[in-house]
């Protein structure tokens, strides 16, 4: 084959450091502009990005030209950046080390689509650590509790 042709849509999900909830509603809606507008930049083009007080939710198509590993170290390198840019409590703002990346069927793209933008409801019922196990759990990551939260 001539050319190389990928659709690659991936759930990406990772929290503030210790899962401060930092986040407030009047940072989420830029930060989310924000990494709209690194993913573009490195050909990851988002779906649908959206934040709570404590993490964040990334439905994206991942470049077939970038490894995902280098593309969340941007995007995390950026807005973290960003964030110690803006008025509040962010000057030491941090998100944690690690990620979790899970694959999306193109079956399954709205219906995920739909989880990520209800997270505010979502999370009146669920902590984040209860969401993160959940999705561990349902893709088969095998994970040792010790080294998950930072």
């Amino acid at each position: 084959m001539a050319q190389s042709l990928a659709k690659l849509v991936t759930h990406v999900i990772f929290s503030t450091k210790n899962r401060r909830p930092i986040l407030d509603e009047g940072v989420r809606e830029p930060l989310c502009a924000y990494f709209v507008g690194i993913l573009r930049h490195w050909e990851s083009p988002a779906i649908l990005v959206n934040a709570v007080e404590d993490h964040v939710h990334i439905l994206c198509c991942l470049s077939k030209n970038h490894a995902l590993a280098k593309v969340i170290e941007e995007i995390k390198k950026g807005t973290s950046k960003w964030l110690k840019t803006q008025p509040g409590d962010l000057a030491e703002f941090h998100w944690q080390n690690g990620y979790g990346a899970f694959s999306v069927s193109e079956s399954n793209v709205e219906q995920v689509r739909s989880y990520i933008a209800g997270q505010a409801e979502h999370h009146r019922r669920m902590t984040f650590q209860e969401e993160f196990r959940l999705f561990l759990e349902r893709y088969n990551v095998s994970f040792d509790e010790r080294y998950v939260w930072d």
